[in-house]
């Protein structure tokens, strides 16, 4: 796989320009914001991403190269003995640790998100409430048919959050490195209705509909792989044993609740 060559100074202005913003989300988001002031950090948050993306996000899928960074020339930090790796854990059980049901997050949805919209024309009229969450350096959004790629700040920021800490982890492990995939985010009534033709399971009172709750698949992850150094395939069970560790973190330090949904392969979260 090839990749246009871009240099370190750029990246790390780029990736230091993404980390400023996301700070300064976290903290007005840390307070309910008046719509006024919601709009405003959405738009802030829009603009400056759009600035970024043009020196780092044609280079999202060279985070691979991140590693040469910071070690030393000609080696690589996921293969350089001298780097002490972490135990791989996971959590004693899926259904104990992440018990969070529909009833429970949609307490925190109706508290931090938004009024539900009917169709993709009325979400396309208020897209200035949610800010656009895309593939990144630290998650992949795969092809959405029943959502839309948008969330509150405050659930973007979790979402950042969580695939940072992710590829936090692997490195700490000495994993190769790879992203989470998000299979679902923000959805309209009509989305909802469509769903539950085909799944049954599927709530009509969805949390979804707020902007506040995203999906996270723990049976599939995107590999990165450099020019100069493939990546060696990883078990799906290692990448969701280290998944769920960082979810649990999240979840107790009281960023978020979580539902493990077994049928769907999916970690389903809404933002707290």
């Amino acid at each position: 796989m090839n990749f246009p060559h871009i240099s370190k100074t750029r990246y790390l202005q780029g990736f230091c320009v993404v980390v400023l913003i996301l700070a300064i989300v976290r903290c007005n988001s840390d307070r309910k914001q008046s719509p006024a002031q919601e709009s405003a950090v959405t738009d802030t948050l829009t603009t400056e991403i759009s600035v970024t993306e043009t020196a780092v996000a044609d280079s999202m899928t060279q985070v691979g190269e991140l590693p040469k960074l910071v070690a030393q020339e000609g080696t690589s930090i996921w293969s350089d003995p001298t780097v002490g790796h972490h135990r791989i854990y996971s959590v004693p059980s899926y259904a104990e640790e992440f018990p969070d049901t529909n009833a429970l997050q949609m307490t925190a949805a109706h508290k931090w998100g938004i009024r539900p919209v009917q169709n993709r024309e009325e979400a396309e009229r208020r897209k200035s409430e949610l800010v656009y969450v895309g593939s990144n350096p630290y998650f992949e959004v795969e092809r959405l048919y029943r959502s839309i790629p948008y969330l509150v700040p405050r659930a973007a920021v979790l979402l950042q959050d969580i695939g940072r800490s992710f590829a936090d982890s692997l490195y700490m492990k000495g994993v190769p490195l790879h992203k989470i995939i998000v299979t679902s985010v923000t959805r309209t009534k009509e989305d909802v209705q469509r769903l539950r033709r085909y799944n049954h399971n599927a709530t009509e009172n969805s949390c979804h509909m707020y902007g506040t709750t995203f999906d996270i698949s723990y049976n599939r992850y995107r590999t990165v792989e450099t020019r100069e150094e493939p990546r060696r395939a990883v078990r799906n069970d290692s990448l969701k044993f280290i998944l769920s560790e960082v979810l649990r973190d999240q979840r107790n330090l009281g960023k978020c609740y979580i539902k493990y949904e077994r049928k769907q392969g999916c970690f389903h979260i809404t933002v707290r």
